[in-house]
């Protein structure tokens, strides 16, 4: 018997959710994603000092903008693991600029311009946005040029509908981050039929495959194995080294559980204006309060991204 994980593969395209290269180079993810958490993670690692020396090499010559700086070592981070995946990496657009539709769509341009002056074509690239109205409209804008987008903190139904509306590559519903809201609510335990982050999923994915939806569902942020067990069919899946590590351990038999033959039951087609976006949002606490916690978190882990990066300028001036 394959372990799970080599199962997985044989029914989803699995995503490595990090950017440590060697933990992508051991389980052999066919794509990779990061944020501004996992950036600031992998830049305190010794093996990956060139990358941020190079940043900061870079930004002493180009007036030493700390949020430029990130953005130079994002990109030093995602060109290298473009060498890695023979897939897409996904590079985020700041946290900070959530609600402002025009920022993000000129970050993404630099950011898509930075891989092209590099040899790395956008082809290769998913800029991910954070799933607010804004960031649904700056991907609408970005699919038309060509440029891919990942929409991510994502969690509910209309943020799906509203992103395949607007043509987005890809999105990222957040499983682990809807199961932590509904245990602290509830106080309940679930297993992983129960999970409501695996429902979450499932539901848009009935959707996006019953009508017909191209956008691919790639679930995200997940807390236990049996979470991605419970998911092993959807279009892909992205998946921390932890888990990674602990399904290439699991030799057990791997049941598909999402297929795009039989998705399940749907809900109807949905029609989504500005209005009409705003007030089904509004209306679930839990993506209300998970997208608004999730890009503070982010908006957090860039800050003290551009800290480190201001402090390694200073050194060096």
């Amino acid at each position: 018997m394959t372990s799970k994980l080599e199962q997985l593969k044989s029914m989803t395209t699995v995503v490595a959710d990090t950017g440590d290269m060697d933990s992508i180079r051991a389980f052999g993810a066919t794509d990779c994603t990061t944020n501004p958490t996992l950036i600031l993670k992998a830049a305190s690692m010794p093996q990956y000092k060139h990358l941020v020396d190079e940043a900061i090499v870079w930004g002493r010559s180009h007036h030493g903008v700390s949020s430029r700086v990130t953005d130079r070592l994002a990109v030093n981070f995602g060109t290298e693991l473009t060498k890695i995946v023979p897939g897409r990496v996904s590079t985020e657009v700041d946290a900070d600029l959530s609600f402002d539709r025009d920022a993000m769509v000129d970050k993404a341009r630099a950011l898509i311009a930075d891989y092209e002056k590099r040899g790395v074509g956008r082809e290769r690239i998913l800029i991910k946005l954070a799933s607010t109205w804004e960031g649904i409209a700056a991907a609408r804008t970005l699919q038309k040029e060509g440029i891919d987008c990942n929409l991510t903190l994502m969690f509910s139904l209309a943020q799906a509908v509203a992103a395949a509306d607007a043509g987005a590559f890809l999105i990222s519903p957040f499983v682990g981050r809807i199961l932590d809201w509904y245990k602290a609510s509830t106080g309940k335990d679930y297993t992983s039929e129960t999970d409501p982050g695996v429902l979450s999923v499932r539901e848009i994915y009935a959707y996006y495959k019953t009508h017909d939806v191209k956008t691919v569902v790639m679930g995200a942020s997940f807390r236990n194995a049996g979470e991605i067990e419970a998911l092993a069919g959807c279009d892909r899946l992205t998946i921390s080294p932890q888990l990674l590590e602990e399904l290439s351990k699991d030799q057990g038999k791997l049941e598909r559980k999402l297929s795009s033959e039989k998705p399940g039951a749907a809900p109807a087609k949905m029609d989504l204006d500005e209005k009409t976006f705003r007030w089904l949002l509004n209306e679930d606490r839990m993506a209300t309060e998970k997208l608004s916690d999730g890009i503070r978190l982010f908006a957090k882990d860039l800050l003290a991204l551009r800290e480190m990066v201001s402090k390694k300028l200073e050194a060096a001036a």
